[in-house]
């Protein structure tokens, strides 16, 4: 099936950015893309200082245009971290994924916040405004399981693995890295994951904007279960596709298959919740 990532350049005026995305999201299916996803942060700059002026419930205004686009095109339809969300007095890093039908199939809170300091370089603190969501965030297609994460979520291996124990072929990290940790880690992290777990890890991030208070390393990126990149975007606004072969998934599996060698006499990873 075909996969889509949209490497949309976001702007500081929320309409404008959902219009764009659904345009975008509109062209990616009449190319043959079953399943699409937007980046993280897609309908409001990425900071800090943003995440309550632009929160939004759900469902609510970003919610709702994404179900209806979906629907229209008959899609699966990744929404990025398609709002800062508000919740009961709490704010969160909330990644929706809607259906053919329109309906809402998933809803991800960003489990592990961005709380960095690399001196000289950048410090970031999501946990001044955000919350952590608590549990793991997979949906089934006709086509694969998938399971999902945001950003910084995608350095944590036992999170992925997890996914990999219960059936995900394809994992999506809606994402921003930096100027500091893009370049260093983010397409070394996907890799990591793809040939640990023998599956698919796909990447999108904002288009790069060198005027933006937080500058996105942009490069989407997908990645086979082998640990090859078969598709890869600059840093401007585009559209990667990339046609996922769960054929060639299997064969790796059964080349290589660590899946059935593991020790789990001596070693596990669990689901607590």
């Amino acid at each position: 099936f075909r996969l889509a990532l949209i490497q949309l350049h976001v702007s500081a005026v929320k309409s404008d950015n959902l219009q764009r995305a659904c345009g975008l999201v509109r062209e990616a299916s009449a190319k043959g893309a079953k399943l699409v996803a937007l980046p993280e942060c897609f309908n409001s700059p990425y900071g800090t200082q943003y995440f309550k002026e632009y929160a939004e419930k759900i469902p609510g205004e970003s919610t709702q245009k994404l179900s209806e686009v979906a629907k229209e095109c008959s899609i699966y339809l990744i929404g990025g971290r398609s709002i800062p969300e508000e919740d009961g007095g709490k704010l969160y890093n909330t990644c929706t994924v809607f259906g053919p039908d329109g309906a809402l199939l998933a809803k991800h809170r960003k489990v592990h916040l961005f709380d960095i300091d690399v001196p000289g370089k950048i410090q970031f603190k999501e946990s001044e405004t955000l919350s952590p969501g608590n549990s793991f965030s997979m949906f089934d297609t006709p086509y694969c399981k998938v399971g999902l994460g945001i950003c910084y979520d995608m350095r944590f291996a036992e999170m992925a693995q997890i996914y990999g124990q219960k059936g995900c072929q394809l994992l999506i990290y809606p994402g921003a890295f930096n100027m500091t940790t893009g370049p260093a880690h983010w397409e070394l992290l996907q890799r990591g994951r793809a040939v640990d777990n023998q599956l698919y890890v796909a990447t999108v991030s904002p288009a790069r904007d060198e005027k933006a208070s937080y500058v996105a390393w942009g490069h989407s990126t997908v990645v086979n279960p082998w640990g090859e990149v078969i598709a890869k975007a600059g840093t401007e606004e585009t559209v990667i596709y990339t046609d996922i072969d769960l054929k060639k998934l299997a064969e790796i599996r059964q080349q290589i298959p660590i899946l059935s060698q593991k020790r789990c006499d001596l070693y596990g990873v669990e689901m607590k919740k």
